[in-house]
């Protein structure tokens, strides 16, 4: 056996060679490996990691418990008797646990105990972490505590994920393959998050809002990477604060391949959203530019400026003016602080006549590509890493107001009553069965609200909104003219009256069906199955496609997939995922691209 496990060594193996090969991989469960051995030859290290998730997947529940079952608890008694196995024993040690205080080691006994107690088998936590370095023993404190709270299905799916993270991690150590340009990823979005807006700073939260000085700091930031660590022959900050990196064709006059995404954030928001699309592209220009490569178009990297609507409402400002449209008057548009969109950008430094300028022609471009993390749960719960994008769905959205009367709680009579929150409750509810009646659309009441509300008063008034999405145009308006027409019906049945006021229609994007196919192609090369799935969220990608084709890569979130949030979190090894796509469409499109 050589010194680090190869594909070829496990592809050759007999089932019993096989097993000892990924012995330790799963703990002490050897039946994963001998389940997926019928999966041989496996062409990437991704196809096999899949293998071995699909084996667990197929076993059915007594099994997987099992399996749970089999892992020791952290910092418990396994780790104080010195009988965790080799593996285990190496990562509570890496990560401090067996440094804890005595404090500490109590909380945690403490953990393990309600844990145990509610859901049947030892909290599982891969603490080497999304990057492999090892998470702190209050990370994995705040981890425990927090996972207490989850339902016992998520919690049992959850453990599960973290059952394959581990072996993701073991595996790395058996084949000595470390994601390089993943950790590259991961470690740009670290330092990347380090600015943010005053107040959320000091919280320790992560806000960056349009042309703040976080903002700012992040633009100079992103720029300097692009030249200095990549080797963009170009970088520039445009009229809007777009940074723009170009990277030359072997003929520096060729059209271009369009990529990027947003790097300002939501509020408390999280470190991949927007950024991964951009972080992602500039991996590959650096190796290109390291092994001194030039293909036959051009890369230009957009770090957009704006995208989230968080000062201004200018959504979409960034892209938005790659296709020409800028509303001049946004320019009067003020902040919380009073500072208007003019003020802000004069003060930056950006010439706001130039704007026109930023507008692309698209005869220019090959099209756009846009690399960006899922924001959902989707593929998390598949154990699937990268995920296909069909189209990016159309929306609408409404806010207003059900009016009724105002009552007595205890004088007025059921029968008497105009309540206003149950009229948007009833709406509310069927909205969801409309949506769920079709596939791929979806309608959310976010916003219930009752005006000094009491509790003792028959609700006069609630304010709600109401959010309708759907792979087509078609598909959402169907759904939208059936939940106001059930309003209407709903005021006649209950008494009440309403206003509505329509705020936002955004088309639906399908995606370019050569493009998709492109990171199709990639994705089956790499050895996963192709997933496709539609974007429920808005992306700079939905601008550009008004004027190029566009197609997008989804990569797997952590935690559920939770994003617009402090637990957004990706793994370096999904981040080297992404990168080699994104580089086997480079190779793609070379091919097809005359030279």
């Amino acid at each position: 056996m050589t010194d680090t496990l190869t594909l070829a060594e496990l592809n050759q193996a007999s089932p019993a060679r096989f097993i000892q090969l990924l012995d330790g991989l799963y703990e002490h469960s050897p039946w994963v490996a001998e389940a997926a051995w019928a999966a041989r030859p496996f062409a990437t290290l991704a196809s096999l990691k899949r293998a071995l998730a699909v084996a667990v997947r197929e076993a059915g529940r007594d099994r997987q418990l099992a399996l749970l079952r089999a892992h020791p608890e952290l910092a418990g008694k396994a780790m104080v008797a010195r009988t965790l196995t080799a593996e285990s024993s190496g990562e509570q040690d890496r990560a401090g646990l067996t440094a804890c205080t005595p404090q500490e080691f109590e909380q945690l006994q403490r953990l393990n105990a309600d844990y145990n107690a509610r859901f049947g088998f030892p909290f599982i936590l891969a603490v080497r972490g999304p990057r492999g370095e090892g998470l702190s023993r209050a990370e994995i404190i705040a981890t425990f505590a927090r996972r207490l709270d989850n339902h016992p299905d998520f919690e049992f799916a959850e453990a599960l994920r973290n059952v394959h993270r581990i072996a993701e991690v073991r595996l790395v150590e058996k084949t000595g393959e470390r994601p390089e340009a993943g950790n590259q990823v991961w470690d740009w979005a670290e330092a990347l998050a380090v600015h943010s807006d005053p107040g959320f700073a000091e919280a320790g939260q992560l806000t960056v809002t349009y042309l703040t000085d976080a903002h700012r700091a992040c633009a100079r930031t992103l720029a300097g990477w692009m030249k200095e660590a990549c080797g963009f022959d170009e970088v520039r900050t445009d009229a809007v604060g777009n940074v723009v990196g170009v990277y030359h064709a072997s003929d520096p006059g060729a059209r271009r391949l369009l990529t990027g995404s947003h790097f300002d954030t939501v509020r408390n928001g999280g470190k991949y959203d927007g950024r991964l699309g951009i972080l992602v592209p500039m991996a590959c220009v650096q190796a290109l530019s390291r092994a001194g490569r030039r293909l036959p178009f051009g890369i230009e990297v957009v770090a957009f400026a704006e995208e989230e609507g968080q000062r201004y409402k200018a959504t979409f400002l960034g892209s938005g003016a790659l296709v020409g449209d800028f509303n001049p008057a946004w320019l009067a548009q003020q902040d919380a602080a009073g500072v208007t969109l003019r003020s802000a950008m004069e003060q930056a430094g950006l010439v706001i006549e130039d704007i026109p300028a930023v507008r692309r022609d698209a005869a220019r471009y090959l099209g756009f590509v846009e690399v960006h993390i899922e924001q959902g749960p989707v593929l998390n719960a598949l154990d699937l890493p990268l995920g296909v994008v069909t189209s990016i769905n159309g929306s609408l959205r409404y806010v207003g107001e059900f009016i009724g009367m105002a009552s007595h709680a205890g004088t007025t009579p059921m029968g008497q009553r105009s309540d206003a929150a149950l009229g948007a409750a009833e709406l509310a509810l069927y909205a969801e069965r409309r949506a769920a009646a079709q596939p791929d659309v979806v309608a959310t009441m976010g916003i219930l609200e009752v005006p000094s509300g009491s509790i003792n008063v028959v609700p006069g008034r609630c304010r709600f909104s109401l959010d309708v999405r759907a792979t087509t145009d078609a598909a959402r308006d169907a759904c939208a003219r059936d939940i106001l027409a059930e309003l209407d019906r709903i005021c006649e049945r209950r008494g009440l009256r309403h206003r509505l006021e329509e705020t936002l229609r955004a088309a639906a994007a399908p995606s370019d069906p050569a493009w998709q196919a492109r990171w199709e192609n990639a994705v089956q090369a790499l050895g996963l199955p192709v997933f496709r799935m539609p974007s429920g969220a808005g992306h700079d990608a939905m601008k550009l496609h008004e004027i190029m084709p566009q197609a997008m890569l989804f990569v797997r979130g952590l935690n559920a997939g939770i994003s617009h949030n402090p637990l957004e979190s990706i793994t370096a090894d999904d981040a080297q995922l992404a990168v080699a796509a994104f580089e086997h469409l480079l190779a793609q499109l070379a091919q097809d691209t005359p030279a």
